[in-house]
């Protein structure tokens, strides 16, 4: 099971939505984003949101599709996607995969990435990705790990999101590495390529941001 959440961010930075879904995907929505996810034909089975991002008309819409909605005050110590996500993690599914959750405000982006590091800090290996039309970002934990080449995505940026990552090792990429020390802030890692169709990285300590990029 894989569980995908569409927050409110723009519209026009989403992929096709329908090239992620399938049988086995529960879809979550987000605030405004449960309203887009309707108006492209996706219903969610869970909504979230204080919903003051959508206007009368679009909540009873919403309200009229989606059987399961938790409804919060705006006036609460999480973001409606930490709620959402805090809930997805429980279900233990395979993947978790985060949508419209770029562009726009900025204090929103980083906030969205930094959830991703708390099930890391509680040693919880759940896979979960953030998506947008341009970017795939992936949060991982020390270990070794195979990555393939994808022509709609050729750089391949690592970017420490704690003080230091030890031991960082590239093979396989146009700017190979070996055993190397990376502090916070480094951009030693930024825009590297593949030079086969698969190669693998890997770390002893810290926590790395691997983005997925194309022009």
């Amino acid at each position: 099971m894989n569980i995908n959440i569409l927050a409110g961010g723009p519209e026009e930075l989403l992929p096709n939505l329908n090239e992620h879904s399938s049988e086995n995907d529960i879809w979550v929505g987000v605030d405004r984003g449960v309203y887009t996810l309707i108006n492209k034909n996706i219903t969610p089975e869970i909504a979230f949101g204080d919903f003051d991002s959508v206007s009368k008309e679009e909540l009873l819409v919403i309200e009229g599709k989606v059987k399961e909605m938790k409804r919060f005050k705006p006036e609460k110590n999480e973001t409606d996607m930490e709620l959402a996500l805090n809930w997805a993690i429980k279900q233990e599914p395979d993947l978790i995969r985060i949508f419209g959750a770029t562009g726009g405000r900025l204090d929103h982006l980083l906030a969205n990435v930094h959830l991703m590091v708390n099930p890391l800090m509680k040693g919880n290996k759940l896979n979960i990705v953030l998506i947008d039309n341009q970017n795939i970002l992936a949060l991982k934990g020390p270990g070794s790990y195979k990555i393939e080449k994808r022509v709609d995505k050729k750089y391949i940026s690592f970017v420490p999101l704690t003080l230091n990552v030890e031991g960082l090792t590239l093979e396989g990429f146009k700017y190979p590495l070996i055993k190397r020390h990376i502090s916070i802030g480094s951009t030693l890692c930024i825009s590297n390529e593949l030079i086969s169709d698969n190669g693998t990285f890997s770390f002893s300590e810290g926590i790395l941001l691997v983005i997925r990029s194309n022009d």
